[in-house]
């Protein structure tokens, strides 16, 4: 189970970060590890929040392996490694241990209604008869939906 946990957060952050495409050689996800941070993002990924507020001209857009995004992602994440990315959301970019510490966090952290990828991965996750009918089964594949 250990392994198959590490086998499929490097596939996941992998997949995340791919530089690929569709004709590269050896196929467009053996390019993994190219980006960390989102090319070209469509938007600020700021969501009004009282409880995560934006800081002014910030930008909430995918950085780091798990490519965190959202002004309700950055926030949690950084009260839990003890870093304020709300105000510096960069430092998931820039700083490698804070990096991989916000794509742990979100690997290891249930997110209402979705599990954590942990608890898929490691079977502690049990799909309710909602998430059997929507396809939601146990294994990697639902941690990457």
């Amino acid at each position: 189970t250990k392994k198959r946990e590490i086998a499929a957060f490097l596939a996941q952050t992998s997949h995340e970060t791919t530089g690929g495409w569709p004709t590269a050689p050896d196929g467009p996800y053996a390019w993994g590890y190219c980006f960390v941070q989102e090319q070209n993002p469509s938007s600020d990924y700021c969501v009004a929040s009282s409880q995560w507020p934006c800081a002014a001209g910030k930008k909430y857009y995918g950085r780091g392996p798990i490519q965190i995004s959202f002004n309700y992602n950055y926030g949690p994440a950084g009260r839990a490694i003890g870093s304020d990315l709300l105000n510096n959301p960069d430092l998931v970019a820039t700083d490698a241990t804070i990096s991989f510490k916000t794509a742990l966090w979100f690997w290891m952290t249930p997110q209402s209604p979705k599990p954590s990828c942990h608890d898929v991965i490691t079977g502690r996750w049990t799909p309710s008869n909602a998430d059997r009918a929507a396809g939601r089964l146990p294994g990697y594949g639902v941690t990457t939906n």
